[in-house]
């Protein structure tokens, strides 16, 4: 059974158009790879990215939303190992290992 990836976001939060764009930047990566790319649309201030039911990234836990090329390398890790992602494989900065850092966006619903 090929992969799914499920993109949970905020409603309230009006976080459609980024969960829709990362969609489509990983059918595009991913074109022979994923047998499916879900939107979930929830409340609070969630944004979720989840292979086959394992989540792999979480706004609130890394206080930031995840750059593309870094979902892709999650993605890539579960679903094609091998795969290269050519200028995506670049190492990504995360600012969230900083103290203190602020979320690119807060909800007001959080």
């Amino acid at each position: 059974m090929a992969p799914r990836v499920e993109i949970h976001y905020c409603t309230q939060c009006r976080w459609l158009l980024r969960a829709g764009w990362m969609a489509q930047e990983l059918l595009t990566t991913f074109s022979d790879t994923l047998g499916e790319v879900a939107l979930v649309p929830q409340k609070g201030g969630v944004f979720t990215v989840y292979v086959d039911s394992e989540l792999v990234f979480d706004r609130k836990t890394e206080g930031r939303f995840p750059e593309m090329k870094e979902v892709k390398q999650l993605v890539r890790n579960k679903v094609a190992p091998a795969m290269d992602l050519g200028h995506s494989d670049t190492v990504v900065k995360s600012k969230a290992a900083n103290a203190g850092t602020q979320l690119d966006e807060a909800c007001p619903n959080e």
